[in-house]
């Protein structure tokens, strides 16, 4: 019994000694040490501590030798922010706005240094910039500065890797800490992570940068630009390769890929799946190993075959004859592919999950590119196969106006940056159109512009004067608390849409001179606009429809329901329509508008719902204004003609007599130029709609002390 108790004592103590010289740590844990003791324990382990680990490495190489893809989600977007230290900047908090106000969108350019070499890319944007019409040489005029130092290759391996930059931008006194100033950037970050680091503090300066993440895009601040090529070119560029008036054949391949493959760090993990979904018929996809110094050392099992499989097709052919291509990430979000697809109306298949697209604040991409997820690479060709032949054609001419009207050229994609990446005021000029054959200031156009001065958000107003006499000189025009601009036309009517420099703010409200309009319609309206810019908003409308009894397109001017043009006798839109009308469209389409009668506003309507695939907006106009309108229709006279003699199509809204051959022919040439465009477009752009927009508590049964907008329901 003793010799029992022996052992088990002998026994315990063995374990009690085991416990304490191994597990210490975890009983001293359950011991009342002091509150010193407690806070230090708390922060074990300390990998740095020399008297827990053997040292094979100084304590500093530690702390900072950390694997980013162990790095947790939310530890990886405060990298991500950490570049971007005033990553809460709104144009309204980080943008001087006043800097606008007396000169209009002006931008300088910093002049270049000696010694201090810039890029050929970096070279074009300048130059882009420098000749475009908002450019001065006067920094006192500027409103948005753009740097001399090149700032597009911000990878610190890269021989382009301009170095000691926030010591430069600060000796710059125009600097102000980053404000109104605008930066580009094409590459961010170096390996493995590749972050969006800059390596210099951007304060708050508006990024321009490719391969944007959404988690660091700043929306309605910054803007997502594509990636492109120092071979991309300055001005003009290439078509796309979907010829006009064409339709596409059925491709070869359904969905094709072929690039580099990467077997290490980050980007790798979708391109090393592409693999999978490659069946050598219709569907192809291709990758290298044969990139990289020591790319050998790094080699699969894969690698041999996949690149003997790589040589046996050509890249350019797989453009021209597959229907979607596929636009994986790189070691970046983005990739030249992506732009190289849109130019061969190749539906671009995206797996970049994260990316900010470019322009996308602007852009729909729904309606040109099919947006996947990295995680479900797999889907993607059923996706595709269950795409309609219809939308399959629509996605394809998407593609060939996005590349040509944003993407074709530098002097495009910078043009479009400034568009779109800044709004210069909150107010807009009024465009009149003056082509009165009497050629002196009748007293329609005089009440027009006492009411449009009127107006708080007016800015300045522009006359086109249209007329084959000379225009009166200043002193006969009315006084007006807003500038005055006189522009001598040529008597061209697509020369309304011209982009002229006058032209200071976002906003165009485009009037006919005989147009009537009262201060409060004209504040409402714009009210309306700042809500919906990218879309045409006005009073007058017509409509569209299609008439199978003659097989083409019909044109109403009569009060429907129905509406899918306003005219630009009375319209406000964005000045960005004026670069596309005169810059896009082709010649021909714009010698179509001169010789027809009243096809301008269509055709500007057309391009609108062609860019948004949206229809327009109407807002309300008074009633007496509304009557003067339909006596024009019915007499020929007006902004729109009405339907030529005969009875009328069982699918018109309403037929109608005319009254005078006036009215016919002016009516005949709409229809013609609604059909005409159509044809060009190889479909009707045109988007109707049911939609009008009413001031609150419009013609609502209360005092009208309450409404903001009372005259508006006076006769």
């Amino acid at each position: 019994m003793q010799t029992r108790k022996k052992y088990i004592f002998l026994t315990f103590l063995a374990s009690w000694l085991l416990l304490f010289f191994f597990g210490g740590d975890q009983l001293r844990r359950f011991t009342p040490f002091s509150g010193r003791k407690a806070e230090a324990r708390r922060n074990w382990p300390r990998w740095t501590d020399r008297s827990l680990l053997k040292s094979f490495a100084d304590p500093e190489e530690l702390q900072r030798d950390v694997d980013p893809s162990l790095l947790s989600p939310r530890e990886r977007r405060a990298a991500w922010l950490s570049a971007y230290r005033s990553s809460s900047c709104r144009m309204e908090t980080c943008f001087d706005f006043s800097r606008c106000e007396r000169h209009g969108f002006k931008v300088f350019t910093y002049p270049q240094e000696r010694g201090q070499p810039v890029s050929e890319t970096y070279g074009k944007i300048l130059s882009s910039i420098e000749r475009s019409r908002y450019h001065t040489l006067n920094p006192e005029e500027a409103c948005l500065f753009i740097l001399s130092i090149d700032t597009l290759d911000r990878d610190h391996l890269s021989g382009r890797y301009v170095r000691n930059v926030d010591e430069k931008i600060r000796g710059f006194p125009l600097w102000n800490g980053g404000r109104n100033h605008l930066i580009f950037n094409l590459y961010s970050g170096t390996w493995p992570s590749y972050t969006g680091d800059l390596g210099f503090d951007i304060g708050q300066a508006i990024l321009a940068k490719a391969s944007f993440n959404t988690d660091s895009f700043r929306p309605g601040f910054d803007v997502s630009i594509p990636l492109f090529s120092k071979d991309h070119p300055q001005r003009g560029g290439d078509k796309g390769w979907l010829f006009q008036d064409s339709v596409p054949p059925k491709k070869k391949y359904l969905l094709v890929f072929k690039g580099k493959r990467y077997l290490t760090g980050i980007g790798s993990g979708t391109r090393n799946a592409l693999h999978h979904i490659h069946n050598g018929k219709d569907i192809i996809s291709l990758t290298t190993c044969k990139h990289g110094k020591d790319w050998e050392k790094h080699k699969d099992t894969r690698c041999d075959k996949d690149n003997v499989d790589y040589e046996r097709f050509d890249y350019q052919e797989l453009l021209h004859n597959s229907t979607f291509c596929i636009v994986p990430r790189g070691r970046r979000l983005g990739s030249f592919r992506f732009l190289e697809a849109l130019q061969a109306a190749c539906i671009p298949v995206l797996l970049s999950d994260g990316w900010e697209l470019p322009f996308a604040e602007a852009i729909d991409w729904g309606r040109a590119a099919v947006v996947g997820s990295e995680r479900l690479l797999l889907q993607i060709p059923s996706a595709v196969r269950c795409i309609h032949p219809e939308r399959v054609l629509a996605f394809q001419q998407q593609t060939q106006f996005l590349w040509d009207a944003y993407f074709s050229s530098v002097d495009k994609i910078v043009h479009t940056t400034l568009e779109h990446g800044y709004s210069p005021s909150k107010k807009f000029t009024a465009f009149i159109r003056a082509a009165s054959q009497a050629g002196s200031l009748s007293q329609p156009i005089l009440r027009l512009i006492q009411a449009v001065s009127g107006s708080q958000y007016c800015a300045q107003i522009v006359v086109l004067w249209s007329c084959e006499k000379a225009p009166p000189p200043s002193g006969k025009w009315p006084q007006s608390t807003v500038p005055l601009t006189i522009i001598q036309g040529r008597r061209k009517l697509s020369e309304r849409f011209f982009p002229f420099e006058a032209i200071q703010t976002d906003a165009v409200l485009s009037l006919d001179e005989d147009t009537s309009l009262s201060t409060s319609e004209v504040d409402f309206a714009f009210s309306v606009w700042r809500s919906f810019p990218e879309r045409i908003v006005g009073f007058p409308t017509q409509s569209h429809f299609w008439d199978p009894e003659q097989g083409r397109w019909g044109y109403t001017s009569k009060w429907t329901n129905e509406l899918s043009i306003v005219l630009t006798a009375a319209a406000f839109y964005h000045r960005y329509y004026h670069s596309l009308f005169t810059e896009y469209l082709p010649a021909g389409l714009r010698e179509l508008v001169d010789g027809l009668a009243a096809c301008e506003d269509i055709l500007m309507n057309v391009l609108v719902a062609a860019v948004t695939k949206l229809p327009p907006i109407k807002v309300s106009q008074r009633k007496q204004h509304k009557e003067a309108a339909a006596q024009q229709a019915e007499c020929g006279e007006g902004a729109a003609g009405t339907p030529p003699p005969g009875p009328p199509s069982p699918s018109a809204p309403h037929g109608a007599k005319v009254k005078g051959t006036a009215g016919s022919r002016r009516f005949s040439q709409r229809q013609d130029c609604l059909n005409q465009l159509a044809d060009w477009f190889g479909y009707m752009p045109l988007v109707s709609s049911q939609l009008r927009l009413d001031p609150v508590l419009f013609k609502d049964q209360v005092s009208v002390l309450r409404k903001k907008y009372p005259s508006l329901e006076k006769a």
